[in-house]
């Protein structure tokens, strides 16, 4: 994430990339539960375009200590072979480089992983096929386009691969890439004593989406309105958008602003899942990552910290809706 302006963004409350939820594993998969006795007092969220970094303290309000699962979902892998998505690309089986710890002490977390399309799950359907779930590496672009006729129609037909034409100077080629989206959830068992707080820290690197050029600034096309959209997504208001556009090369062409987009999301809604739904205290900071670049995102209260930090403080804080992060990264030598 990178941006440089708050320009009056106003936090209109809530994030998108993953809080800390109770949860229950039936054999239809991963299921969210609530639990009344574990509060969650406390929220530290950092988040930056190379890493995200959350501390929690949960106090059992209960009389009984307890054993949870405590589950952890990430955001979408969506693969987009046309966009200069910065795809979280740690090994396979820690694509998110995932680490937790409670109470300063390393936990073992669980991976749960899952492909689908269209909203249908074709997890069985990867595997029975030797495919990687993880449909962004280039051993999943190697193994899908090696795939015979009858399979890649069948993958073509249920949305799964995406076909590439092009050619590379010996004639037209064509290609079937992966086009599944990537889900995953990490799950670990903690104990939370009775009358005891508790302190649970994630680290994790991000999925970041993106854009080559400033897209916000074009005219409206068929039902699509680009600006309409970002002000409802990122909360871009009227001094935003008059910084990006006095950066224009051309005054004529929206696209020459001399940017590039980041885009995070964090979801936060399940924190509702702990006693009270509330969050006691919690606190979010934003880190631009450069001072030539440019932020916005949804919030009230926010204040800048630091030279490319930005922090918004809320007590008894009621996540209603996810945390979406949009920075312009100025692209060298512009």
């Amino acid at each position: 994430m990178r941006f440089l302006l708050v320009c009056g963004l106003l936090l209109a409350v809530g994030p998108s990339v993953a809080n800390d939820t109770s949860a229950v594993l039936t054999t239809g998969g991963l299921e969210f539960i609530t639990n009344q006795d574990i509060v969650m007092e406390s929220e530290e969220l950092f988040i930056s375009k190379e890493e995200i970094r959350v501390v929690y303290q949960f106090r059992n309000t209960g009389e009984v200590d307890q054993n949870i699962l405590v589950a952890f979902p990430m955001p979408d892998i969506v693969p987009n072979f046309w966009s200069p998505v910065a795809f979280p690309m740690g090994p396979d089986d820690n694509l998110f480089e995932f680490e937790t710890t409670l109470n300063g002490e390393p936990v073992e977390a669980t991976l749960h992983e899952y492909a689908y399309a269209f909203g249908v799950d074709r997890t069985k359907l990867v595997k029975q096929l030797g495919l990687p779930l993880v449909p962004i590496t280039s051993a999943a672009s190697e193994a899908t386009d090696a795939l015979d006729d009858e399979t890649t129609q069948r993958l073509l037909h249920m949305g799964m691969v995406t076909p590439d034409e092009f050619d590379a100077g010996e004639g037209w080629e064509k290609h079937y890439w992966p086009a599944w989206t990537y889900k995953a959830t990490y799950t670990w068992e903690g104990d939370f004593p009775a009358g005891e707080t508790v302190e649970v820290v994630h680290t994790y690197k991000p999925s970041v989406g993106g854009t080559v050029a400033v897209s916000f600034l074009s005219e409206p096309f068929e039902d699509y309105d680009p600006a309409k959209e970002y002000a409802a997504k990122y909360c871009t208001d009227e001094a935003f958008l008059n910084a990006v556009k006095a950066t224009l090369a051309s005054p004529d062409d929206t696209y020459s602003a001399p940017f590039t987009e980041s885009w995070i999301s964090y979801i936060l809604t399940t924190g509702g899942n702990w006693g009270g739904g509330a969050i006691s205290r919690f606190r979010l900071v934003v880190d631009k990552g450069s001072t030539d670049n440019l932020v916005s995102f949804c919030g009230e209260g926010i204040k800048k910290i630091g030279p490319t930090t930005f922090e918004m403080v809320k007590t008894d804080f009621w996540p209603d809706r996810e945390l979406d992060i949009l920075i312009l990264e100025r692209r060298e030598g512009e």
